[in-house]
């Protein structure tokens, strides 16, 4: 099923940026090959149903993550996840890593969307000082998946301060749709 196919609800107000290493695909099952580009890794129990859940319920995602275009769409297409995702944002394209907030705004752009819409977007990912302060630094909901050890989990000044902490994947489809409610009412409450 692709996203057009998974799109039978209509679109949510509330826009998904997720991370990918440690946050869909687990870094630890990754294999890379001579040129250091990723050609296999397994998904992180429970993120493939996250991701194929929220396409299915008409939210928005985009893949914002540092690293290359090549090791992304291989760990993606051989899990059967990268159609589900409007927009693909890579580091290597960009050429800065998360926080820089070029990588979020270049998201945003690919997705048409513009200052305004920053309180719609969340941004999820495993890394304090990379997903969590690049969001916090723009305007985004941070949500920090905090499933492994393999990163601080402590955050090192308020930046790195989560809005939202989730300790699994699934996690993410009950507070996307409490978050996209909590936008509808306040779109209903404005004059």
């Amino acid at each position: 099923m692709n996203r057009e196919q998974a799109m039978g609800n209509e679109t949510k107000e509330l826009i998904i940026f997720l991370d990918c290493g440690d946050t869909i695909i687990d870094e630890g099952t990754e294999i890379r090959d001579e040129q250091g580009t990723v050609i296999q890794g397994r998904v992180i129990p429970g993120a493939d149903t996250m991701v194929k859940t929220l396409a299915e319920r008409g939210y928005r995602l985009a893949i914002v993550a540092d690293g290359t275009a090549q090791s992304f769409k291989n760990l993606l297409t051989m899990n059967g996840l990268y159609d589900y995702f409007e927009v693909l944002i890579y580091s290597e394209q960009i050429r800065v890593d998360k926080p820089n907030p070029r990588m979020f705004k270049a998201a945003m752009g690919a997705m048409e969307l513009g200052e305004q819409d920053r309180g719609r977007i969340i941004m999820v990912g495993n890394n304090l000082s990379r997903d969590v302060k690049g969001a916090n630094q723009v305007g985004m909901t941070s949500v920090h998946l905090n499933w492994t050890s393999r990163y601080p989990k402590t955050p090192a000044d308020p930046l790195e301060q989560p809005d939202y902490t989730i300790g699994e994947p699934l996690e993410l489809v009950e507070l996307a749709e409490r978050l996209n409610e909590e936008l509808l009412a306040n779109k209903l409450i404005r004059p």
